[in-house]
């Protein structure tokens, strides 16, 4: 087989193996909020365990305390550069404005989260925050779960100015295989809009265990075949180079001490979310 891109790949093949049921996955994207904010805390030299989940923790109880309604799942990164994610999801910018209205409102409730902020950049080497929204018609068979998910991998990618064309079709051609294919495939493409370049996309896949990554290199046969073979995968190879000039891949752990979640998350799956 010819060389193909690997991040390309990963994306193909690592999300195949979900083991979630169908029933799982949301009829449409119209069940997940559209507007995602991540935070990017990027943590000193082994400053990122126990210590962060205590500076972060002022933050949950803060939110808590203040019953704020809008909730967010942090996660560490197993892989790259030691930082942690922060993703907060929006029905639309009104919400999001709606919430930063309330928090200027509550005095004392911005006094502790700047008392926080203060103690957690202690530890921090740096921080930013971008705005993306969803892309329906380059996601594939979203979860609405989200509750479940401990583990995210996250694949980025930044389009070629003038090559969107291209890159639609790319993620066409890899969603058709799967569906020929039959697989657990799965992901939420995010269109960054604010606080980064131009022309850049993220794709999210969440599950309950890691062991879905073991699932879909060893169901790869069944994709390529689905993508024609040799023949098919060059030409993606081919048309992914044209469309992409950069791209990586990451994995995330979900972690419940730097999470602030609903209460219903947590009566679901308390042994989890409030430890």
């Amino acid at each position: 087989m010819k060389k193909l891109n690997s991040i390309l790949v990963g994306l193909s093949l690592a999300v195949i193996g979900s083991s979630l049921a169908a029933a799982q996955d949301a009829a449409s994207t119209s069940a997940v909020p559209h507007i995602l904010q991540i935070t990017r805390e990027y943590t000193k030299p082994y400053k990122g365990g126990a210590e962060h989940d205590k500076t972060e923790s002022a933050f949950v109880n803060a939110n808590r305390q203040a019953k704020f309604p809008v909730n967010y799942v942090g996660m560490n990164s197993l892989t790259g550069k030691a930082r942690s994610l922060y993703l907060t999801r929006y029905s639309s910018f009104a919400e999001w404005e709606k919430a930063n209205a309330l928090m200027a409102k509550n005095t004392s409730f911005a006094a502790e989260v700047e008392r926080a902020s203060l103690a957690d950049g202690e530890l921090l080497e740096e921080v930013d925050s971008a705005v993306y929204a969803l892309d329906d018609e380059l996601s594939f068979h979203i979860h609405n779960d989200l509750q479940n998910h401990r583990f995210y991998q996250v694949f980025a990618f930044h389009v070629r100015p003038g090559h969107e064309t291209e890159w639609r079709e790319v993620v066409k051609m890899v969603k058709d295989a799967h569906e020929k294919a039959g697989d657990g495939a799965h992901w939420g493409m995010y269109r960054l809009v604010y606080g980064g370049e131009g022309g850049t996309y993220v794709a999210l896949s969440g599950d309950p265990s890691m062991s879905v990554i073991d699932d879909g290199f060893a169901g790869q046969k069944k994709y390529l075949e689905a993508m024609g073979g040799d023949e098919g995968m060059a030409k993606l190879d081919t048309l992914f180079g044209a469309a992409v000039d950069t791209s990586h891949s990451e994995i995330f752990a979900v972690n419940p001490k730097q999470s602030y979640v609903s209460d219903e998350w947590i009566k679901a799956n308390a042994a989890f979310w409030k430890p």
